[in-house]
């Protein structure tokens, strides 16, 4: 059974912020997340290496050593809790067993220092989306998908607390679609193939997470709004364009809470401040200690609204100060302690060093512009005032033009001048869509690439 929502949990910018949100979620190991504490998110990965039977051994005792590291880290901090979340390489999902194994061994390192330390900690499994190693890829059949799904249930059952994924669904088109500026594309991508693909997976996810006592956590459009991020800071697509992607992916994500998802949602989705006033839901977020992984200009503001706290994916290498992992834990609780002492001190304080957040980096750059507090909400009613996702792309697309101009003439965001043009390119894209989904699909199925997907998979007729 879909939920559908219609209205806001998180309708005054004042109660979006970090730390708190309506729904708080108890885990298994006492930690509640959104329930007025914010911690850490530790993500990992290996250092470049081959992954096959003859590294295998190597790979057990990184992840070992990774966990058992930053554990002990977090407690010597006194840290309130931790999660950990094991993204499989694609190796990993492509043999379940192997990503099983590491799933246990995790586990195990939790559950040492749950007896040695008192430390509280959770896993979140986050099975690689393995779907698109095949061209053109299959959605919803095949070996790739049916070892995905047996990654998530034999984790599930092995005791992993949170089940998340970066879901692909659309990004068959979506890629081109970024690289030449084309609002129709993106929205065709996001909105018809990307949620129709997550209603697909998200129904199996969370009916293994039922089965299991397992929390079907969320989604993210990394592989969307992220690549659109990254592009941008390449200069390979315009700051404005991907300022314009961002709330259109969280039309996308939704879905996930629509079919039964409860957070937190997955730190790469930046998405997640917009889906948590929509749903009350926790969220991750990462910002500044993800630099590791990718440069954003979002690094302050992305933490103003978050319940986890997350440094992306920082590979296994020895640094100065320890193996890097655990140094990125450590980072991360320090500025948890600050998130907590000003909600400790009560509702000034933590909305001030709110507001320092949001307003350091909001008017340098349309892409932070977008997700301050109040254009989160405005985003969020735009989507529950929607009938269908088609809609709802468009609304928010359009909502997010609208704000970039009203923010230009007041001179509230940086935007040169070379970007602004693409506000006009955007809006008239927007312009040629037709009303109705199925009219918009005619429209523009007979001129996509159809040999770079599956249009069965997406419940597409040529």
């Amino acid at each position: 059974m879909k939920i559908s929502y219609t209205q806001l949990a998180i309708a005054d910018q004042e109660a979006l912020i970090f730390g708190n949100c309506p729904h708080p979620l108890p885990l298994k190991s006492g930690m509640v997340l959104g329930g007025g504490t914010v911690y850490p998110e530790l993500n990992f990965t290996l250092p470049t290496m081959q992954v096959d039977d003859e590294s295998w051994p190597k790979v057990r005792d990184h992840y070992r050593q990774i966990a058992s590291g930053a554990l002990l880290r977090a407690a010597e901090l006194h840290a309130p809790g931790v999660v950990l979340e094991f993204e499989t390489v694609p190796q990993m999902t492509a043999n379940p067993d192997w990503g099983v194994e590491l799933c246990q061994i995790l586990l195990d390192e939790i559950g040492k220092a749950r007896d040695t330390h008192g430390l509280r900690a959770a896993l979140r499994m986050t099975p690689n989306d393995n779907r698109e190693m095949e061209r053109p890829p299959a959605m919803r059949s095949g070996p790739h998908f049916a070892a995905m799904l047996e990654t998530f249930e034999r984790s599930a059952a092995a005791g992993a607390d949170l089940l998340s994924i970066e879901s692909v669904g659309g990004k068959e088109v979506h890629d081109d679609a970024l690289l030449n500026a084309d609002i129709r594309g993106v929205i065709f991508a996001l909105c018809v193939m990307g949620v129709r693909d997550m209603k697909f997976l998200w129904d199996h996810i969370v009916a293994i997470a039922k089965r299991h006592g397992a929390v079907p956590a969320g989604d993210t459009a990394c592989g969307f709004g992220n690549t659109a991020m990254v592009l941008a800071e390449q200069r390979m697509i315009p700051h404005v364009f991907a300022a314009v992607v961002r709330p259109i992916t969280a039309v996308r994500s939704l879905v996930a809470y629509e079919c039964g998802a409860r957070g937190p949602g997955k730190d790469c989705g930046y998405e997640n401040p917009i889906l948590k006033a929509i749903t009350g839901y926790p969220m991750a977020m990462e910002g500044k200690g993800a630099t590791c992984a990718h440069l954003s200009p979002l690094g302050n503001i992305a933490a103003a609204t978050c319940d986890l706290w997350s440094n992306e994916s920082v590979q296994n290498f020895k640094l100065l100060g320890g193996m890097a992992p655990t140094c990125c834990l450590e980072q991360l609780e320090y500025d948890c302690r600050l998130f907590n002492r000003a909600l400790a001190e009560g509702h000034d304080a933590s909305h001030t060093l709110q507001r320092w957040m949001v307003e350091s980096d909001a008017s340098l750059d349309p892409q932070a512009y977008v997700l301050t507090p109040a254009n989160c909400i405005t985003f969020a009613r735009e989507i529950v005032a929607s009938k269908t996702h088609y809609e709802a792309g468009r609304r928010v697309a359009a909502k997010a033009v609208q704000l970039l101009r009203e923010a230009v003439a007041d001179n509230q965001v940086r935007i040169p001048e070379r970007d602004r043009v693409f506000l006009d390119v955007i809006d008239a894209g927007l312009e040629t869509m037709p009303e109705r989904e199925e009219d918009f699909i005619a429209e523009t199925l007979p001129m996509l690439d159809t040999s770079k997907f599956r249009p069965e998979d997406y419940d597409l007729t040529l």
